[in-house]
């Protein structure tokens, strides 16, 4: 943690509004050395049999305690997956991702050892499908790295935690993803999986739950709110890539999944101010940066829309990032987060969020699995959208989809 590559981000000077003067690499730094203050307290732990000891529980009610450490692992594993897919390498950051790709699998041999402290895959509806679907997507996003460096006997005892969520009936809303989600882990890990859990989702999602403009309803009612991009989009592309993957007719459905996600990943883009903050709306605040879940594997995927450079969404989210994380207003004095959105704030967070809740937040790392050298990191840092009209700069008018 305290490695002197990132002592240079011990700074005095006030922070510039765009950092045009600094070398574009300390971009990639800030977001490294960030996505450690987050995930290190939950991964370090975990690895050492002692998060269900170490880790604080905030919340509104008791009801989640017995979720919130499969939460926090799920939720740090799931956004730092991709990061973790590159691999070690000699460089300084190649050396942290070996740590951290270490810590992960001895995390996941706890996670799952029913005689550890810290087995964790507590199965009682509803709450551990979330989490299960979103540690299967990590397992997705870092097959190589984690998934088979992992020994046979965890990996089929992984197999049967996700096989023993079947018991749990999903909601009609983005929990239909979730039990998908599993169902896709399941197809590309072991070959075979419950088609009609598989599929159905995406079904729904396809005929009856797209509303246009790059925005679905969660479930039969409409609310405004983040959910597209915290979850519907990125599941729905993990989804169907595994099933295009396979060969499945419904895969055929990605090349327009894909457009929709470009479309919402502009979307994203624009509501970030100049200051990096955002609107305000609807439920999961508390995710924080966490609600930039598409735009950042938008970037990844390689689907951003032509007229939004790479350099300018990296430039965007750093702002974010920074505006949450530089400080530690977010952190107790162990360094767990809190609850609340930016300092603690418990108003802000319903009933079923708890500490291990806000992990969500580690999503907003998946495009550090683009390599250093990629555009996204390598370009100058640019203005986003709001910050060229606000101070009067050319910027193109938005343009909506009718797909």
């Amino acid at each position: 943690m305290s490695n002197s590559f990132f002592k240079r981000f011990k700074k005095e000077e006030e922070p510039q509004i765009i950092e045009e003067e600094t070398p574009v690499w300390e971009d990639r730094i800030f977001w490294v050395s960030t996505l450690q203050k987050i995930a290190f307290p939950v991964l370090n732990n975990l690895s050492k049999g002692s998060l269900r000891k170490t880790m604080p529980f905030e919340s509104n009610t008791t009801e989640g305690q017995k979720f919130a450490y499969l939460e926090a692992f799920a939720r740090v594993f799931n956004g730092i997956a991709p990061w973790l897919e590159l691999g070690a390498d000699t460089s300084d950051e190649g050396k942290i991702r070996d740590k951290y790709i270490n810590l992960t699998i001895q995390c996941i041999r706890n996670a799952v050892n029913t005689n550890s402290n810290d087995y964790i895959f507590v199965v009682e509806p509803k709450q551990s499908l979330v989490d299960v679907a979103l540690f299967a997507q990590g397992l997705l996003r870092a097959k190589n790295q984690i998934w088979l460096n992992l020994p046979m006997d965890v990996q089929a005892r992984i197999i049967r935690e996700l096989k023993n969520t079947r018991i749990i009936a999903p909601y009609e809303n983005h929990w239909l993803l979730f039990t998908s989600m599993i169902e896709a882990a399941l197809l590309e890990f072991t070959g075979e999986c419950d088609m009609e859990r598989l599929t159905y989702a995406i079904s729904k999602f396809r005929d009856e739950f797209y509303i246009g403009d790059a925005i679905y309803s969660n479930g039969a009612e409409f609310e405004a709110d983040y959910f597209n991009s915290l979850v519907i989009h990125p599941m729905l592309n993990d989804i169907l890539r595994v099933m295009r993957k396979y060969g499945l007719r419904d895969g055929e459905f990605l090349d327009v999944q894909l457009m929709r996600s470009s479309r919402l990943a502009s979307q994203l883009e624009r509501v970030i101010s100049p200051e990096g903050t955002y609107p305000l709306l609807g439920k999961a605040l508390s995710y924080r940066c966490g609600v930039f879940h598409l735009l950042s594997q938008a970037a990844l995927l390689k689907v951003l829309p032509r007229n939004i450079s790479p350099a300018q969404v990296r430039s965007a989210l750093t702002k974010v990032i920074k505006m949450q994380f530089e400080g530690n207003q977010n952190f107790n004095s162990e360094g767990w987060l809190i609850c609340g959105l930016n300092a603690s704030q418990m108003e802000i967070c319903e009933d079923d969020i708890n500490t291990g809740s806000l992990y969500a937040c580690c999503t907003v790392f998946l495009a550090l699995g683009l390599k250093p050298e990629d555009v996204f990191w390598e370009s100058p840092s640019e203005e986003w959208s709001s910050q060229k009209a606000w101070n009067g700069h050319q910027i193109q008018s938005d343009q909506s989809i009718n797909f």
